[in-house]
């Protein structure tokens, strides 16, 4: 039996500071109402599409940095998009900023869940791979403030089985680790979705600028072939709050290939038919980790090359 979805990337255009979560999420079921009436079984949304990117300036007051989080999920504000999925009868994958309490401490996170078609939490991420600094850089146009305002994720790189297939999630910078994927690729995953928001100029490195659209689909096309897996990457575009950020959605085949792009940089909905089955191609054959990847040769390379720590010995898969 075919096991295939429409999937929809749903890019948002920029959120400014002014506009409420209500307002947000509004555009939200805007675009899963369009990605219905185009088929779609599941909407992928960006990175923290609740909200403006905060981490892009600075924040001294605690009970300021704290209203730009969420307590729970769904709540007021995002139950209308809960409803709506289930209304409708979509799945989506929506971003978020997470205001923690279950360990007894306040902890933040920048998370993503799965909603499936009955708008029930499949599952939860929480990001990784946190980019920028701690400090305030007030020579910079912009921050990007991640590891002052969020804990590294502790929920691993979960699978889910779902809607038919083995369902993933990962957030912005993850998307340039190949650990992301192959941690995933190793669970058999075959959909992975990702939303981002990418300045176009990184202070840090103003060379390699023109290379961004570039490096962002690099990192997705590899990760998508290297694990055999379709994966959806979904930006929030356009300038906001004075930072302009890449746009080109898209959404990659298990071959690598990108079979559906954004060509705007506001809101704007892409589908593809996604064939869960074509990761078979890949994961049975090129990529079959089980008969292909010896990790426990690993170590010779080390000896041989003299690379060390730098390369390492895996652990054991």
């Amino acid at each position: 039996m075919p096991r295939t979805l429409i999937v929809a990337a749903a890019q948002l255009g920029p959120i400014p500071r002014s506009q409420s979560r209500q307002e947000a999420v509004a555009r939200l079921i805007a675009l899963m109402e369009e990605a219905k009436r185009m088929g779609a079984d599941l909407v992928v949304y960006p990175e923290a599409a609740l909200t403006a990117f905060f981490p892009h300036w600075w924040i001294e007051d605690e009970d300021e940095l704290d209203s730009w989080f969420e307590r729970a999920m769904p709540n007021p504000a995002t139950q209308p998009l809960f409803d709506a999925a289930r209304r409708l009868g979509v799945a989506f994958k929506l971003g978020y900023c997470e205001l923690d309490f279950s360990t007894g401490r306040k902890r933040r996170f920048n998370s993503a869940i799965l909603v499936d078609k009955t708008a029930r939490i499949v599952g939860k991420y929480r990001k990784i791979h946190l980019p920028g600094t701690d400090q305030h850089r007030p020579e910079h146009p912009f921050q990007n403030l991640e590891k002052r305002y969020f804990e590294v994720g502790d929920l691993g790189f979960p699978v889910w089985e779902t809607m038919g297939g083995r369902m993933g999630l990962a957030i912005c910078n993850d998307r340039r680790w190949p650990e992301t994927y192959r941690v995933m690729g190793l669970q058999g995953v075959e959909l992975v979705m990702l939303g981002y928001n990418t300045p176009v100029h990184n202070p840090n490195t103003p060379e390699t600028d023109d290379l961004n659209n570039f490096h962002n689909h690099l990192s997705l096309q590899a990760g998508a072939y290297q694990n055999g897996t379709w994966v959806v990457g979904v930006a929030k575009a356009g300038v906001e709050e004075g930072v302009d950020q890449i746009g080109q959605s898209c959404i990659v085949a298990p071959s690598g290939e990108i079979v559906a792009q954004a060509t705007t940089l506001g809101d704007e909905v892409i589908v593809a038919r996604v064939d869960l089955d074509r990761c078979k191609v890949y994961q049975q054959h090129i990529f079959n980790f089980a008969r292909h990847r010896r990790p426990e040769h690993y170590h010779l390379i080390v000896e041989r090359t003299g690379a060390g720590p730098v390369l390492g010995r895996p652990p054991e898969v």
